[in-house]
């Protein structure tokens, strides 16, 4: 190979990484447009929770919505990165999955714990940090919005342990239903969808 021609084949080579590495830093797996339609879901268990008579029933809208949030969020992920050729189960994707789940295993054992004691009322507060926790983690690998989200839940899990009881399901309102959906729609303006 000649001496221009190395040169070229280089530059080329350098234009190839700039421009991946553009896009990486620029691109998230995580849907903005599905992360607000988990904010919608976290609107209605707020408001749904808030109706509810007994701790039971209470618990049993957060954790439906927790199963619908889940879906709306796996999902929308996995169409966003389908739609951006990236493959279901790249690194990015696998490392995010793997450093959120453990977060939220340690908050269904809680849920649990918290229920058996009758602490329904530490709930809100453990739900927020996990969730923030796993957030944080797994954004480690993502846009830079998604561990700022991840921070914000646990600012508003601490609140919540200092918070009175009464404002419990408000916060969850506030952090499942308000941050999602103001994150997500950040994330979508700003990362494509």
């Amino acid at each position: 190979m000649t001496m221009p021609a190395l040169h070229e084949r280089a530059v080329r080579d350098l234009q190839f990484i700039r421009e991946t590495m553009q896009v990486a830093a620029g691109f998230t797996a995580v849907s903005g447009w599905g992360q607000a339609a988990v904010g919608a879901v976290g609107v209605a268990a707020g408001i749904l929770g808030a109706l509810q008579p007994t701790a039971g029933r209470w618990l049993a809208v957060w954790c439906a919505a927790a199963v619908a949030g889940a879906t709306i969020g796996v999902g929308s992920t996995l169409v966003k990165a389908h739609r951006a050729g990236q493959p279901l189960l790249a690194a990015p994707l696998r490392k995010f999955a793997l450093a959120f789940a453990p977060a939220l295993a340690a908050g269904a054992a809680l849920t649990v714990g918290l229920w058996r004691i009758g602490a329904v009322t530490m709930m809100p507060a453990a739900w927020l940090l996990c969730y923030g926790a796993g957030v944080m983690a797994g954004g480690t690998f993502s846009v830079r919005a998604v561990p700022v989200m991840g921070a914000c839940f646990l600012a508003l899990g601490a609140a919540a342990l200092a918070a009175p009881a009464a404002f419990g399901n408000g916060v969850l309102l506030a952090g499942f239903g308000g941050l999602h959906l103001a994150f997500g729609i950040l994330i979508a303006v700003r990362h494509g969808g």
